[in-house]
């Protein structure tokens, strides 16, 4: 029996999107996306806790992403989890957990939005163009770990 690797979230950009173009001449554009989740205690106080999220994407995704998305701009992600490991400037094995999205759909605003992004279809819709509120929790993404290639 075959097991399920498949991610849903929906969160907020806690940075810009990175978008870097690999020797294979494929994009890659990473996102750091935040979920948060609020409850009360036993005590009846309010807690909430963020969760932050290494996001990749791929290809024609990875430059709708890259075009499109600004830090605080909400979006709905599906993709896999996937572990991968390299050694580190000083030689030391370093290993990530991120998700791999392969469908992204551009959430909130009040402006004209693209309605979903998907890498199997690689939709464009004519009405893309629009300028994206630059807002949301500061990013916890480390600009120091690169994607190896």
């Amino acid at each position: 029996m075959a097991g399920v690797n498949k991610v849903i979230i929906i969160g907020r950009l806690g940075a810009d999107p990175e978008l870097k173009s690999i020797s294979s001449g494929n994009n890659v554009c990473r996102l750091s996306v935040a979920t948060s989740e609020s409850w009360t205690d036993r005590n009846g106080q309010k807690q909430e806790r963020t969760e932050w999220h290494r996001v990749v994407v791929w290809a024609k995704l990875a430059d709708l992403c890259a075009k499109y998305l600004a830090k605080g701009r909400q979006v709905y992600l599906e993709g896999k989890l996937q572990t991968r490991s390299w050694e580190d400037q000083q030689g030391q094995k370093r290993y990530t957990t991120e998700i791999v999205a392969n469908t992204v759909q551009f959430l909130g605003g009040t402006e004209p939005r693209p309605d979903q992004y998907n890498d199997s279809y690689g939709s464009m819709g004519s009405d893309m163009e629009s300028n994206f509120n630059n807002f949301g929790p500061e990013p916890s993404f480390d600009s120091n770990d690169e994607i190896p290639f």
